[in-house]
């Protein structure tokens, strides 16, 4: 379903139901005639009682009252009609025009006030604004239903065992505190479910902010996270609020948690011990209620094992575990995923498409998917933009054909010494930092300079491999941060993946 976005001044006027409430008969009737001239629909009422009776029988869009009348006057009836109407529009209307009586209005809840004798432009302006206000109230309210929509657990589709399972444990630990952590290869669809426990928790009202742990470098995150303070450091011209403030009572999901780096691992085991932290430059204790749900395609208890990755922060984050099955262990969910996919993309595009061919729905069930539910949605977004027919044919698809290596098939084996410009490390007796270069140079060769599929075999993030190779074309040793020359030859020396 597509929503037409409007300015303010372009929102369409539709017909409103205005009750006017006077005391006198004369000004009430006048009023309503000139009104019912300009396209109103005009009920009107004598008193506040009778307003009230209205109200409840025949409820206006927008309430225009006198604010001096016997009985309830205006004021009093402005606080019962939000009673029955929390969200009625109400004007106020005072013969007196005194500062003291438009501020009792609008601190009893008015939206506007107008002087008699009415202005009939000004009115006009004031009904025009509030038809404004609702309109956009009411998209907002309509859009925050479809993203509670889009994140139902009716939406991780799936019939398999395995999706059953995850739809089931999600349900059982949405509407507790604790801490979720979410594991399974990339592409499985983890934000998707973070997402969705946020939407089923109590905390469905507050922020979902969300947070990918390996696109920023270390002190950036840092910033990221807990915020800082103006001169914090260089470029920090003003105070800014972390990820952590913006959650405030709602849940924080940190994606790609594996990538973190020792020092802001300590920071995070602060907040999820205490639920306080300073902001980057700053001596000011802040306390959050947060939800943390994190993710990762790393094997994090094995990183615990080898010292990479802090045990005690790994079980504050480990308190319930969910494991998100790799497309390719349930294709029975491929079917309808697609189809998913095809209606969303079509409905995009405005295109009428009625399914796929049957080569195609074989193409893609007999696909491996290396790259998960993100991967098959990719191939089907492309396939609505190529498919010129009603139907998406396999030549739509761009898949492998049978028979054909998979993409994550073994890689070749590594060059011959000297190849890449760096000679292969000699174990034991080389240094950790150039098996590693050796490694993710020599990957990076078999995999004809694709940083994705390299880091996808390395078990590696795409953002590390970057880093490291800006680290080589410049010659920096971790250790040191400073250019190297130390026998190895010159930083960017025969290897094309380290120009530019």
């Amino acid at each position: 379903m597509s929503h037409e976005s409007h300015s303010p001044s372009e929102i369409p006027l539709a017909p409103s139901r205005l009750l006017v409430v006077d005391d006198e008969a004369t000004a009430r009737r006048a009023l309503a005639r000139l009104l019912t001239e300009d396209g109103y629909e005009v009920d009107v009422a004598g008193s506040g009682e009778e307003a009230l009776e209205k109200l409840l029988t025949a409820p206006p869009d927008v309430l225009l009252t006198d604010v001096r009348m016997p009985g309830i006057d205006g004021i009093e009836l402005l606080t019962r009609a939000r009673a029955i109407d929390p969200g009625l529009p109400v004007v106020i209307m005072t013969a007196y025009g005194t500062v003291r009586d438009a501020v009792e209005a609008m601190r009893a809840g008015a939206d506007y006030y107008v002087t008699k004798p009415i202005d009939l432009d000004e009115l006009a302006l004031v009904l025009r604004r509030v038809h404004e206000h609702r309109a956009l109230r009411r998209e907002a309210s309509h859009l925050r239903e479809r993203v509670r929509q889009e994140h139902r657990f009716e939406n991780l589709l799936g019939s398999s065992v395995a999706m059953q399972s995850l739809i089931k444990s999600v349900v059982q630990v949405a509407p507790s505190r604790a801490t979720v952590l979410l594991l399974g290869e990339s592409g499985t669809g983890k934000e998707r479910v973070a997402q969705a426990i946020h939407q089923a928790s109590p905390r469905r009202d507050a922020p979902f902010i969300k947070l990918h742990c390996a696109a920023l470098a270390e002190t950036l995150l840092e910033s990221e996270l807990f915020g800082h303070e103006r001169g914090a450091f260089t470029g920090a011209g003003t105070r800014r609020e972390g990820r952590f403030k913006m959650a405030h009572g709602g849940t924080l999901f940190l994606d790609e948690i594996a990538e973190v780096s020792p020092a802001i691992q300590v920071k995070l085991l602060r907040v999820l011990q205490e639920r306080e932290f300073e902001r980057v430059g700053g001596n000011e204790t802040l306390k959050v209620d947060v939800r943390i749900v994190a993710a990762t395609n790393r094997d994090l208890a094995g990183m615990v094992r080898e010292g990479r990755f802090r045990e005690d922060l790994y079980y504050r984050l480990n308190v319930v575990s969910l494991q998100l099955p790799a497309l390719r262990s349930r294709r029975i969910d491929v079917p309808p995923l697609a189809d998913h996919f095809l209606r969303r993309f079509a409905a995009e595009a405005g295109r009428e498409l009625l399914g796929f061919t049957d080569e195609a729905m074989a193409a893609l069930q007999a696909h491996d998917w290396p790259g998960n539910v993100r991967e098959l949605e990719n191939t089907i977004e492309r396939a609505v933009v190529l498919c010129s027919g009603d139907r998406v044919d396999r030549e739509h698809l761009a898949l492998p054909t049978a028979g054909a290596a998979p993409r994550t098939a073994s890689i070749a084996p590594p060059p011959v010494a000297g190849a890449l410009g760096v000679a292969p490390p000699a174990l034991p007796g080389s240094r950790l930092e150039d098996i590693e270069r050796y490694a993710i140079l020599s990957t990076l060769e078999a995999c004809e300079g694709s940083t994705h599929r390299a880091a996808d075999m390395l078990g590696v993030s795409v953002r590390m491999i970057q880093y490291r190779l800006r680290e080589y074309r410049h010659g920096i040793r971790r250790d040191s941060g400073t250019p190297s020359f130390d026998g190895h030859g010159p930083p960017n020396h025969g290897s094309k993946y380290l120009d530019g």
